[in-house]
């Protein structure tokens, strides 16, 4: 596997390839990222990860000096996972005029956005710099992150991209909890009560394939839980999976978006769920 660090290397190593398949991280690695990269294998050659601490995806008071800078470790994983090449620039390399221009995404200011201020607007930036620097066939993105992965596809559609958005589906602990690199900062005790989160996720959307129509009380009924057990509820909404809005109450295809607070530690989750289809093994969790 090759490290490098500069565009001029980048584009020197991948000489003419046109089937790369691209894997964007901040580092930190952990499994559910390497699932990403497998799927990544599947599609296209070679395999692209970056690892890029974005300065202009966190807020002020957010956790950008603190965040974890792993590269030894994440290559190592990388490695035995079969990537073929990283590429971990510097902010000198990425932003090396300084940055006037960004892109504005549809709902930048809605769900995570409305609490995060700029925060996709750094997200989609980033993102659209990488793209024209590796000029990937293929991108990867995990449906955790389901508004960031719905406003990427957007971007891609917007701009008339060449690059297929390949979706992984979201990796979790034995006991639910949906894995991130922020999970480190959790306490023992807070690790112990995180999975709430996804089990609530969990009751709300069977009630919602079993036909309940009243969204504002699914959406209350999780939040009232979490606050409950001394989780801090920036919002639990209920969208359409086609476009992130508000759904009908005819829609059979919503997704339910949480993001909470557990001590100083921010999760976010989601699940999808379908009217009328019970998933029985997802319940199992």
């Amino acid at each position: 596997m090759q490290l490098v660090h500069t565009v001029t290397e980048l584009r020197a190593a991948l000489g003419e390839h046109r089937d790369t398949a691209f894997v964007p991280t901040m580092g930190n690695l952990h499994s559910g990222h390497i699932s990403l990269i497998d799927l990544a294998r599947k599609h296209g050659s070679p395999v692209v990860a970056s690892i890029f601490v974005n300065p202009l995806q966190f807020g002020i008071g957010e956790d950008f000096e603190r965040y974890p800078r792993t590269l030894a470790a994440d290559c190592s994983q990388l490695d035995a996972a079969g990537c073929d090449l990283v590429f971990a620039p510097d902010a000198q390399e990425m932003y090396s005029q300084p940055q006037t221009f960004h892109v504005q995404p549809p709902l930048a200011d809605e769900l995570c956005g409305a609490f995060r201020p700029g925060h996709f607007q750094g997200v989609a930036t980033v993102v659209l710099k990488l793209f024209n620097m590796v000029q990937p066939r293929y991108a990867v993105f995990g449906k955790k992150d389901y508004q960031q992965l719905f406003i990427l596809k957007g971007m891609v559609r917007q701009f008339n991209l060449p690059i297929v958005i390949l979706e992984g589906e979201t990796s979790r602990a034995d006991d639910g909890l949906a894995l991130s690199s922020r999970n480190a900062y959790l306490t023992k005790e807070e690790r112990a009560e995180a999975p709430r989160l996804f089990r609530l996720l969990r009751e709300a959307a069977h009630r919602i394939e079993v036909g309940e129509r009243d969204f504002t009380a699914v959406e209350q009924a999780v939040s009232d839980d979490l606050r409950a057990h001394g989780w801090r509820v920036d919002y639990v909404s209920v969208r359409s999976q086609v476009n992130l809005l508000a759904p009908k109450s005819q829609e059979s295809d919503s997704v339910i978006i949480a993001a909470a607070h557990l001590g100083r530690t921010r999760l976010i989750d989601n699940i999808e769920c379908c009217s009328g289809s019970i998933d029985l093994k997802r319940q199992e969790i």
